[in-house]
Formats: structure tokens, C-alpha cells, sequence
């Protein structure tokens, strides 16, 4: 038995869950749909209603109620459309073999407006394969209005549950966006703090590359929140907890661009310091860190306070003082290590006052300093703009569109040639397996088919032991909620449990055994669709996109050092373009990492030396937390000899960076060994007393090391 202080834990943990709300939504809308076929006597229409409550759920966006309730207009009214065009065209195979792809083929375009459309545009096309699914019921309505009138029904009475919870709970999806960014950075500070680990056969490089991987995850989770607080903010000035939310998203942006910072190569650190307790130090600071981390994030979740953490300050209290002894030391350590050390403290006390909520709050009505850049289209022209820019062979879109389109058609053949009855689950099989990349449908495939057996074996199991109608709507219910639960976590328990849900469905009908086998065998078939598909048409692969996913991420670098450098000579300022500059320089950073994983299951001709480039990103992530480090220690130059040798050498850096990021978008040979050896000269401190433009020449010296670095790799990738 649970104790009490168990079960509430256990209940807080499930409160402050991301997907407890859309579940909890998900359960009503369900139970109230079965509640009311069951009152009024109308058990024919249960499939149809909860097949447009889940379709709706699943074009669901995470806006504040104003935006919300133009999304549900606009998905109602994409769902009218296609649900009676479906209906429609259906009992004429030949024309609906010609609408089906142009259709699908619109609505996939329709995703370049925002990632907004790009949800409704997904939710309508599986509400039309629920439409074509809905004629296979052993019960069909007696107009052929009424079942795409069901589906509405559902979807709108989902979507007022929506609704309502936006309205009355608009700061929960910041809440959870928020959390989600603590607890990314949290994973991060975790591994960077086994980097300081002075330990010899420490395997250094492959924690370089999980923390470039890492970064990903919190870059993702950063552009989340910050579409979030664009849709609560608007024109409006932020006031309020938006403006508390706001300036946390601020102070998440400037701990990530602080424990992102590298001010020293590891290694190097670790074997300097080897018999010292000052990285140790380093590390035990930034585990304590990685806890608070996760303790503002489960504080956002639950919407309660947060203790103070006097264990961090002791302990920075004590790697203060392990420095101090370092400097007595005789002889005293290099001082370039020194410094470095130094301001790696500063560093790290600077995070911990940004945990500690000790930083003075950021003046909101600083106007430009608290604008935040908007990614959706600000007018219909520019709408249109973007869906017109999509229309070339190179777009991703563009191809994902023309392939999924020919897959469900392909299917939609399939299905007549062998079992017009329940031969719709090809084609939503087909939907949701074809991904844009190779990887990621080869991996949705596996799920959706292992899931499905599982699914069909849960199923034939429920209705052995519950042939009971009141306990199979229970589960009904259950089961829908558990999709929606995992569906963004485990893809294949998310699918077993829509089996299970399929399967009791049609049973209210008495065709839940007839259902069971061909959801399996269609499933194998538009899983194989799906896979021919990515294979044959216009396949996407990303080592064609290679070199120009190189040449934007050092491009985005050097217009990031461009702006870090500037603030050397003007004084620090977080202004909207500079974390612009900074944020495009980590999106092309975690960009790099999702095309070189994607990359990595590809077939292997496809592939173009996987060793090569995972150095090449090891070296980027690196290279930008150079960059990085120079950004947290912003601050004007005094002297002008000092702030002059600074911008010359930074604009240097910055050339050299373009140079290569043209060479590899020009496809031209990039430079060679005896070329960087004069290029990549390294900017001298000899001579400059100032103690923050020896610093920034350090840093600038280590950026150019790992430009070398990159072209060397580069070459080695174009001989392979």
C-alpha cells in the first residue's frame, strides 16, 4: 500500500505533468461524447463524435484563448470542407483517386504559413482518412450528411472544452514551456559539469558531442516558449505574470548562453590542474546548479514557490577560495590558465544569481530590449509569400508534399485492388508513418507496426475478458486518454492503446473481431507504402543538403561574433538584434545535429563520412561556446588601444569564418593548410594591459584553432 505522502507526490508529479491538461481535456470531451449518445439513444453516432473529438485534439495548439478561437474557426471550417468532400466524392473512385492528392498535396503546403497551419493542415487530413474509415461501419447513417456533421460535432465540442480551458488557465502552456526549458538546461548543465572532471582517460570528445546534442533539446525548447510568449504578448505591451513569465524566458536565454560558454579546451584544463581540486569544485557548483535548474521547472509545473539553495553558495564560496590558493601557489600555474579559471567563476556566479533570482529584473519598458522577434506571417501577403517560396525541388515541403501525396494515392489504389472493406487504414497508416527524412519514417514505421500488433493483441485480450458494453466504453475512454498521454514520448505505446480504442469502437457495432485483422495487415501494407515512398519519390536525403548546412552554421557564428565583438566597443546590451544573432547561431548549431542525425540512418551510400562529421559538430559546438564565452563577459573596453586591437582581431575572426562558410556553400576547395596558416594568424595580447581584451584575444585565439579545425575536417570529408 501507497503511504499518503506517497500518493500525493505521486499526484503533484501527475498535476505538473505537460500532458495532464490535454488528457484531462481529452477525457471529458470522450466521456461527455459516449455520455450523450447514451442519454439520447443515438449509438450510431458515438464512432463518428469521438473520431472528431480526437481528430481536433490532435490539431490542438498551445495559443492563448483569442488565438485559439481563431485556430478552432479555422479548423472547423478546414474540417467542414474536407469531411463533406470526403463524403462527397467517395462512391466515385476515379475522381476521388485525382481530389485525394491534390488535396493532401494543398493542405501539406498550407504548413509553410506557421507551424499553426502546419498542425490544423496534419489534424484535417486524419480527419478525412476518419471520414473514409467512417463508411466502413456495419451501421452507416441514413444521410450522407450526417456522419461529416458527427465528426463536426465532436471536433466543436472538443474544441469549446479547448476554449474554456485557455480562458480560464492562460498562463499554463507558458508555465509548462518555461518548465520544459529548465529541464533541458538542466541535462545540459549535467553533462557540461562532467567535463570538468579531472580524470585521465576520460572520454572528453564524446561528451563534446552529446552536449551538442543536448543543445538541440534546449534550443527547441526555447523557440517553444518564445512562440508562446509572442501569442500571449501581441502588440500589447507584457505586464503582469506575462511580463514575470517574459523576463524568465530572458534569464533562461542569458543562462544558456553563459553555461553554453567554453573558456578553455578541457582536456587541457583537466591535465593543468590535475592534482588540484578546483575543476572538481567546478563540477560539484554545476551539479547543484543542474539541481536548481530542475527545481524552477518543477516550481513553473506546479505553480508553487522555490526554496532557497545555500548549498550552491557554500560551494562557490569554496571554489573561490581553491582559486585564491592557486594564484599562492609557487610557481603559480600559466597565467592564461588563470585567467581563464577566473572568469569561468565569474561565469558560474553569475548563473547562480540568475537561479537565485539575485539579477535586478529586466525594465520592460526599454521597448526594443523586450521585443521579441515574431515568426508568423504578419500579413496574408506574406502568407502567401511563404507557401509561394516553398514551391521549388530543393524545398523540403515541396517534396514531403508531392510524396505523400502520391503515397495515399498509391494507397487509395491498393485498398481497391485488395479489400475495399476496412481498407482505409492504409492510408491513415500512410499518413502518419510518412515523415519528411528517411530516419524519421523508418523509425515511425517500426513504432506504428510493432505498436499495432501489440495493439490488436491488447484488443482481442479486452474483448475475451470484458465483453461487458459499460466496461468497454470505460476503456474506450482510458485508452484515448493513454494516446494522447504518450503520443509525444512513445510513439509505440501510443499506438497500441488507438488499437485498442479502434478495435472496442467498431465492437459497439459488433464488428470489433472483423476490424482486428485487417488494421494489422493494413497497417503492414501502408507502412510499406510509406517506406517505398521516402525511398523513390524525390527522396530527401541530407547528405545533398550537407554543405550547405555547414556553410549556414558557420555563417550564423560569424554574424554572432559580429555582434558580440560590436558591444566590446558600445557596452552590453541585450538588445532584439543581438538575440537574434545569437539565437540563429544556436538554431543552425541544433540544426546541424538533427540533419547529421537523420543523416546517420540513412542508407549507407547515402551517408558522407559519419566519423568526419561528428567531429565537424564536436568542433561547431565547441567553436560556438568560444563565441558563447565571449558573449556572457560582455563589456566596453576602456582603454582605445586595447578596444581597437579587440574589434581588429575580432573582425579578422569573423572573415576567416565567412571565407569558409562560402567555400562550403560555393562547393569551391576550402583552404588550404599553407593558406590558414597565414589567415588564421592568432591575434597576440603582447602589449595590452587591459585585463578584458587579453580575454577576449584568448578567446578569439581558441575560435580561430577550431576554424582550422573545421576546415581540416572539411577537407577530410571532400577526399573521402
Amino acid at each position: 500500500m501507497l503511504s499518503h505522502s506517497a500518493i500525493i507526490h505521486r499526484w503533484h508529479r501527475l498535476r505538473g505533468s505537460d500532458r495532464f491538461a490535454e488528457c484531462l481535456r481529452v477525457l471529458l470531451a470522450l466521456g461527455g461524447a459516449i455520455a450523450y449518445c447514451l442519454m439520447s439513444g443515438q449509438d450510431d453516432a458515438m464512432v463518428s463524435l469521438m473520431l472528431g473529438v480526437i481528430a481536433c485534439a490532435l490539431a490542438e495548439t498551445e495559443d492563448h484563448w483569442r488565438s485559439r478561437l481563431l485556430s478552432l474557426l479555422i479548423t472547423l471550417g478546414c474540417f467542414a470542407g474536407v469531411a463533406f468532400a470526403v463524403e462527397w466524392l467517395l462512391p466515385y473512385p476515379l475522381v476521388f483517386a485525382v481530389a485525394l492528392p491534390l488535396m493532401t498535396f494543398a493542405l501539406v503546403m498550407l504548413g509553410a504559413i506557421s507551424t499553426r497551419y502546419a498542425t490544423v493542415a496534419g489534424g484535417t487530413l486524419i480527419l478525412a482518412v476518419y471520414t473514409m474509415i467512417g463508411t466502413d461501419s456495419p451501421t452507416p447513417s441514413a444521410h450522407w450528411l450526417s456522419q461529416p456533421g458527427q465528426m463536426l460535432a465532436g471536433a466543436a465540442w472538443y474544441g469549446v472544452l479547448s476554449l474554456a480551458w485557455a480562458a480560464l488557465s492562460p498562463q499554463l502552456a507558458v508555465r509548462h514551456a518555461l518548465a520544459r526549458v529548465f529541464d533541458a538546461l538542466a541535462d545540459y548543465v549535467e553533462t557540461k559539469a562532467a567535463l570538468f572532471t579531472p580524470v585521465h582517460g576520460l572520454d572528453r570528445e564524446a561528451l563534446s558531442l552529446t552536449l551538442a546534442m543536448q543543445n538541440e533539446q534546449v534550443v527547441e525548447a526555447l523557440n517553444d516558449t518564445r512562440v508562446v510568449l509572442i501569442d500571449r504578448i501581441g502588440m500589447r505591451r507584457p505586464r503582469g505574470a506575462t511580463a514575470a513569465r517574459l523576463q524568465l524566458y530572458f534569464k533562461a536565454q542569458d543562462i544558456h548562453e553563459r553555461i553554453s560558454s567554453s573558456h578553455y579546451p578541457y582536456a587541457e584544463l583537466a591535465e593543468a590542474f590535475y592534482h588540484s581540486d578546483v575543476l572538481f569544485r567546478c563540477e560539484h557548483v554545476l551539479r547543484l546548479q543542474a539541481r536548481r535548474c530542475r527545481q524552477h521547472a518543477g516550481a513553473l509545473r506546479l505553480h508553487v514557490g522555490i526554496s532557497p539553495l545555500t548549498d550552491a553558495r557554500a560551494a562557490q564560496s569554496d571554489l573561490r577560495s581553491s582559486i585564491d590558493a592557486l594564484r599562492k601557489e609557487r610557481p603559480a600555474p600559466p597565467e592564461p590558465l588563470l585567467r581563464s579559471i577566473d572568469a569561468l567563476l565569474r561565469n558560474i556566479s553569475a548563473i547562480q544569481a540568475q537561479l537565485e533570482n539575485e539579477t535586478p529584473p529586466m525594465t520592460l519598458a526599454e521597448g526594443q530590449d523586450s521585443a521579441l522577434q515574431n515568426p508568423g506571417p504578419q500579413s496574408i501577403g506574406e502568407a502567401w509569400e511563404r507557401i509561394g517560396s516553398q514551391f521549388a525541388a530543393r524545398s523540403s515541403r515541396f517534396r514531403h508534399a508531392v510524396r505523400l501525396a502520391l503515397a495515399l494515392m498509391a494507397g487509395y489504389i491498393v485498398l481497391h485492388l485488395i479489400h475495399p472493406l476496412h481498407g482505409y487504414w492504409i492510408l491513415l497508416t500512410t499518413l502518419l508513418v510518412c515523415q519528411p527524412s528517411y530516419g524519421a519514417t523508418l523509425v515511425r514505421m517500426l513504432q506504428r507496426v510493432s505498436g499495432t500488433i501489440a495493439g490488436v493483441i491488447l484488443g482481442w485480450a479486452t474483448l475475451r475478458l470484458l465483453p461487458e458494453a459499460p466496461w468497454q466504453l470505460l476503456l474506450i475512454i482510458l485508452s484515448g486518454v493513454l494516446f494522447f498521454a504518450e503520443r509525444l514520448r512513445r510513439y509505440t505505446l501510443a499506438t497500441a492503446s488507438i488499437t485498442v480504442f479502434v478495435v472496442l469502437c467498431f465492437n459497439q457495432a459488433g464488428s470489433g473481431y472483423d476490424v482486428m485483422w485487417p488494421r494489422l495487415l493494413d497497417t503492414l501494407i501502408g507502412a510499406a507504402i510509406a517506406a517505398l515512398a521516402i525511398y523513390l519519390i524525390l527522396p530527401d536525403w541530407h547528405g545533398r543538403q550537407l554543405d550547405q548546412v555547414l556553410s549556414n552554421t558557420l555563417r550564423n557564428d560569424a554574424r554572432y561574433l559580429q555582434q558580440v565583438i560590436a558591444q566590446y566597443a558600445s557596452g552590453k546590451r541585450d538588445d532584439l538584434p543581438y538575440r537574434i544573432a545569437r539565437r540563429e547561431a544556436h538554431n543552425a548549431d541544433a540544426a546541424l545535429s538533427g540533419v547529421l542525425a537523420n543523416m546517420l540512418r540513412e542508407p549507407g551510400r547515402q551517408r558522407r563520412g559519419n566519423e568526419d562529421l561528428l567531429r565537424f559538430l564536436t568542433i561547431a559546438h565547441t567553436m560556438l561556446g568560444h563565441i558563447s564565452a565571449l558573449g556572457a563577459h560582455r563589456q566596453a573596453i576602456a582603454c582605445a588601444q586595447a578596444r581597437d586591437a579587440v574589434t581588429l582581431a575580432g573582425n579578422l575572426t569573423v572573415t576567416q569564418l565567412q571565407q569558409l562558410a562560402d567555400a562550403l556553400a560555393s562547393n569551391v576547395p576550402a583552404l588550404r593548410q599553407e593558406d590558414e596558416a597565414v589567415q588564421s594568424a592568432t591575434p597576440r595580447s603582447d602589449g595590452v594591459s587591459d585585463d578584458t581584451a587579453r580575454l577576449v584575444l584568448g578567446q578569439l585565439s581558441l575560435i580561430l584553432a577550431q576554424r582550422d579545425r573545421l576546415a581540416s575536417v572539411v577537407r577530410d570529408i571532400r577526399t573521402e
